[in-house]
């Protein structure tokens, strides 16, 4: 299917949505499941950017639970990103198959630094370290709230064994949450006939599961998560480090997606790790779309420089509008790979015009950036005493070297990082609280937009729009581009 030539030169501000009639009886029953990769879908298609001024384990976290997936940045070191990962999966699920433990010879000092690092209420003991054979259980509410008890060991306040009720591997969640139940316990640790620790499931974990039907979750009711990775250097060992944390898609994430790099990373990671599910990018034309097709992605990531902290158009005018590059990416490969709309969103109704257009996910960055669980401090502007936070493009001198700072990188490599021109800006942008109030906010204009639209489910409306969205998208005057998003 050949780019229409409506499209060319356009972005979000230059179309609104035809109006259908109605059939939704209550727009907060509306769908709104869109596809990540080829085999993973999101019940809210928002991604969160892989920058460090966006996504860590927090966001990655608070993103999941919502229904979108984060994607842990790579400014990293490798043991820090994978230790990233790790939080989130271990955050939540129907067991946690690798539960933390301490011997019972660890100090309460010890125990209290585990579980204010990992934010867990307990923590199994074990006999000896490594062993993974079960001795006790050591709750926040077992440890000693006076002083001078932090060097006294845990087995001398743990619930031993003999006094715990157990689960055996295998055990279903029902047949769980029952025994929990009639012992009112919070936690329960999974043992084999020989007291090795091969599980625990908690009450708070089966609850959430409840609560929450609308989180991303793998087949073992762990969060989703995804990790950015480059093309070069340390990136395979980066890769295998992070599968092995769990993470559920990787990205390659490069400036220019269409390129041997590219193409010799993709090969090389499918050469030593087979069939992760990998997300390549970014693209912005037909052509870079079937070439990330071609080499065998999951995803393909379009965007070249619509971002708020990007300046690649304005340094090198390398780029296409972003409606436009949607465009030209779905009709080179239609539902074939899911495409991720990344860079260029400033309202709400731009998501929802990248959904019609082409894309099956967006990437969020700017609009999910000064939030609570975006990492960095929260500053005050002297003048206005306005909150704010500091959002950047991974390309600007600020991020490029504080990631080779943090790598430890040789004062040739920092040299010459800085001595490339940057295409990427740091700017403040307004505080604002969590960011479950943007996902939030998101989700009801994502639901309006698909009511307007004539549709009962995001999917079904865009099915109906992607093969032939001019019929219901109206081009903008200057005047009524005016009328329509001047406030």
């Amino acid at each position: 299917m050949d780019l229409e030539r409506e499209f060319i030169g356009r972005t979000y501000d230059d179309f609104l949505f035809r109006p259908q009639r109605g059939i939704a009886g209550s727009r907060r029953t509306v769908g709104l499941a869109g596809r990540l990769s080829r085999r993973l879908s999101l019940e809210l298609p928002v991604a969160s950017a892989n920058m460090d001024s966006v996504t860590g384990g927090e966001m990655a976290k608070t993103l999941a639970l919502e229904g979108g997936i984060g994607i842990v940045h790579r400014a990293l070191p490798i043991e820090a990103q994978a230790q990233e990962v790790r939080r989130v999966k271990r955050s939540h699920g129907h067991v946690i198959e690798q539960p933390l433990a301490l011997p019972r010879a660890a100090t309460i000092r010890e125990a209290r630094n585990v579980t204010r690092q990992h934010r867990i209420t307990g923590i199994l003991i074990e006999e000896a370290p490594g062993s993974g054979i079960l001795a006790g259980l050591l709750s926040n509410r077992d440890m000693p709230w006076f002083d001078g008890q932090d060097d006294r060991r845990v087995e001398e306040f743990m619930t031993p064994l003999d006094r715990l009720h157990t689960g055996a591997p295998g055990i279903s969640v029902e047949a769980a949450e029952r025994i929990m139940f009639e012992h009112r316990i919070e936690k329960l640790p999974l043992i084999d006939e020989r007291r090795r620790i091969r599980g625990l499931i908690t009450k708070s974990d089966i609850i959430l599961s409840r609560q929450r039907p609308e989180s991303s979750k793998d087949a073992k009711g762990r969060l989703l998560v995804g990790a950015a990775i480059g093309a070069r250097g340390d990136f395979l060992e980066r890769a295998a480090e992070l599968i092995a944390a769990g993470v559920d898609v990787l990205v390659i994430d490069i400036a220019h997606g269409h390129s041997e790099v590219m193409q010799q990373a993709v090969e090389a990671l499918r050469r030593k790790l087979g069939g992760v599910e990998l997300i390549c990018g970014n693209v912005g034309t037909a052509e870079g779309a079937r070439f990330l097709r071609d080499l065998g992605a999951d995803g393909i990531k379009v965007g070249i420089g619509p971002g708020r902290g990007c300046r690649t158009r304005l340094e090198t005018a390398a780029g296409v509008p972003q409606l436009q590059a949607i465009r030209e990416a779905w009709c080179a490969v239609e539902d074939a790979v899911p495409i991720i709309a990344d860079g260029g969103i400033q309202e709400d109704k731009d998501i929802f015009l990248a959904l019609m257009c082409g894309a099956s996910t967006v990437m969020l960055g700017s609009m999910l950036s000064g939030t609570d669980e975006a990492p960095g401090y929260v500053l005050e502007d002297p003048g206005t005493r306005q909150k704010q936070k500091i959002y950047r493009g991974m390309t600007s001198p600020q991020a490029v070297f504080e990631a080779l700072y943090d790598a430890e990188g040789g004062a040739e490599q920092l040299e010459a990082a800085l001595d490339t021109p940057a295409e990427g800006q740091e700017v403040r942008v307004p505080y604002k609280g969590s960011v479950r109030g943007v996902l939030h906010r998101i989700r009801g204009h994502l639901r309006s937009a698909v009511s307007y639209a004539g549709g009962a489910t995001l999917a079904e409306v865009r099915a109906q729009v992607v093969r032939d969205p001019l019929r219901y998208l109206v081009p903008l005057s200057e005047a009524s581009r005016r009328e329509s998003y001047e406030r």
